[in-house]
């Protein structure tokens, strides 16, 4: 099963988050926020399918998501949890760790913000637009 979505780079993504990276609906963020990837996000957890959230509810799933840009891609895998609540009205955020909140799509990432390939940065530093694919 797989759900895809669009988000827009922002001229102060920096990517030195060493433990998650995050896509919001907000449309500005500060120097700050070094998690944050993508912002103006069409999509977010609430918006997610039933059926992917419900396989996304298993501590058996392993998660897929791909990020594309117009220079660039990377994947990035990790695991669902029947735990996660999935209804975080802004945020997305992936996790390298197990610390679940509303805003977790997903934990035990094999990559954070600062591990991202780092032309698809330079293209989301320069505002181009990101489509975001999840794949159970």
């Amino acid at each position: 099963m797989e759900y895809c979505f669009h988000a827009k780079g922002h001229k102060n993504v920096t990517s030195l988050h060493k433990t998650t990276f995050e896509v919001t609906r907000d449309k500005e963020i500060g120097k700050t926020a070094d998690c944050i990837i993508g912002v103006g996000s069409e999509s977010v957890l609430d918006d997610l399918p039933d059926e992917m959230k419900d396989a996304i509810r298993n501590n058996n799933t392993i998660i897929t998501i791909k990020l594309e840009t117009e220079n660039a891609e990377d994947t990035i895998k990790g695991y669902g949890h029947e735990n996660l609540t999935l209804k975080h009205p802004t945020d997305m955020v992936c996790r390298k760790s197990n610390y679940m909140c509303s805003r977790t799509l997903m934990i035990k990432a094999d990559k954070a913000a600062v591990d991202l390939k780092k032309e698809l940065i330079e293209d989301l530093r320069d505002g181009k637009v990101l489509k975001v694919s999840i794949i159970v």
